[in-house]
């Protein structure tokens, strides 16, 4: 398969400490609830035995917020990716706690699971919530939300399908709404105002605690493919 270049990344892979729990939950818990990643498409229909919603959620931080969204709708099948380790631990460890049979995680960059693996016209919804806001505009090329990010999005989601974006940043906020308005195939959810008051929909996560905590509001953007 032909991947275009890509040589600015979104993340920077630091050395972050790992607890022995998460540790054990990766060495025995991928098996159950992972996914490796391949060059190859995956159809999600298989992997979870049966035709319904399929939400992904790219770069769940810890999963606080992924496994509610799973145990509180148990209709829906989720996909989770995360490219670093403590947190795919951690929800491979609320995942077994939790019980939750409609959660799958792929342990990887989130551009090459969604450009290789996922199949046109299939996803359901793409959550994003509080991705890294790079703040200097000299970092702005890598935050993730940019034109091309989006237009990939796009050929995955299903009619109708839904992109849900959430930060505490204002600037990266309508920076975020300006890049989903410049494409023709999506449509805001909230035309007045432009951003959603749909928070209720999804679980408060960590990065959004942290935020408040600091005074900082918090924008959701929904916006749907048409």
């Amino acid at each position: 398969m032909t991947r275009p270049l890509r040589t600015i990344k979104s993340f920077v892979l630091r050395q972050s400490k790992i607890t022995p729990g998460q540790q054990q939950a990766l060495n025995q818990l991928m098996p159950k609830f992972g996914i490796s990643y391949q060059e190859q498409l995956l159809e999600l229909s298989q992997v979870f035995g049966r035709n319904s919603p399929k939400i992904v959620e790219i770069g769940f931080g810890m999963g606080h917020a992924t496994w509610q969204m799973a145990k509180n709708n148990p209709g829906n099948d989720y996909l989770g990716i995360e490219v670093h380790s403590p947190g795919v631990g951690s929800l491979l460890m609320l995942a077994k706690e939790h019980a939750i049979p409609n959660l799958r995680i792929i342990h990887h960059d989130a551009h090459q699971v969604i450009q290789d693996m996922l199949v046109d016209n299939t996803v359901t919804g793409f959550n994003l919530y509080f991705p890294d806001p790079w703040p200097k505009k000299r970092h702005h090329k890598r935050r993730i939300i940019q034109v091309e990010f989006i237009e990939l999005l796009c050929t995955k989601l299903k009619s109708n399908g839904y992109i849900h974006l959430a930060t505490d940043w204002e600037e990266y906020a309508i920076w975020m709404l300006n890049v989903l308005a410049h494409n023709s195939k999506l449509v805001n959810q909230t035309l007045n105002p432009d951003f959603s008051s749909l928070k209720a929909q999804r679980p408060q996560t960590k990065f959004e605690e942290r935020g408040q905590n600091l005074g900082h509001p918090i924008w959701d953007l929904i916006f749907n493919k048409v």
